[in-house]
């Protein structure tokens, strides 16, 4: 996917310096006369336009190296996200899906990020892997150099029922995992904010009133 917008951009850039060799004006391309639009976003209009905050657009940048992605498609947003989550949660206390899929366009230690909903019938319980740094956020929250989640208890708002639903938001790479390139303490921190970010705003989009302890920031201090 990457390389085809990368070949799509110059072979615009071609035909419109072409065309600028002719005329200034009135210059189209063979394909209706559309010129190749840039195609990509800043972080912060990714997956719906409300999932990555400031903090994790910087963060994101730390991941990638970039801070230039391709556009989210139009169903890969929190809002898709949350409404399957409730109506996931009108039958069940178990399932799993995507919110999103961030991709990189240029070369990357993180070419593609997947981000991820759970849900659950309870609270997570530890121990964790070694690799995860234990965070104190929400129900159960976690950090390592590639990856990051955090749990927490979703009640109220769209979600049907009078019990919380344990909801859990992961934060990995995609495709073949790889050899986390960087420091790595700057790499979890990272990788917690943006789970941080998307769960804060999947918890918003829900309308959960009880969310056990999901607070507004994100805390990277070990608990």
């Amino acid at each position: 996917m990457v390389t085809r917008l990368r070949g799509a951009r110059t072979l615009g850039s071609a035909v419109l310096a072409g065309c600028l060799a002719f005329t200034v004006a009135g210059c189209a391309a063979d394909d209706g006369g559309e010129k190749e639009q840039d195609a990509s976003v800043l972080a912060g209009r990714l997956c719906g336009g409300s999932a990555v905050s400031e903090r994790a657009a910087t963060a994101l940048d730390t991941i990638t190296g970039t801070d230039r992605f391709e556009a989210s498609g139009a169903k890969s947003t929190v809002a898709n996200a949350a409404a399957e989550v409730v109506r996931t949660g009108t039958s069940t206390t178990t399932g799993r899906g995507d919110i999103c899929r961030i991709y990189t366009l240029v070369d990357s230690p993180a070419d593609e990020l997947r981000v991820t909903w759970r849900m659950t019938s309870n609270a997570p319980e530890g121990p964790f892997a070694d690799e995860f740094t234990v965070l104190p956020m929400g129900e159960a929250a976690g950090a390592a150099p590639d990856e990051a989640f955090i749990a927490f208890a979703c009640g109220g708002g769209d979600m049907p029922g009078e019990s919380p639903r344990h909801l859990d938001v992961g934060v990995r790479p995609g495709g073949m995992p790889g050899v986390p390139d960087g420091d790595e303490q700057k790499l979890r921190d990272a990788y917690a904010t943006v789970a941080h970010s998307f769960a804060l705003a999947l918890a918003k989009e829900i309308g959960c009133t009880d969310t056990a302890g999901l607070p507004a920031e994100p805390v990277l201090r070990p608990a």
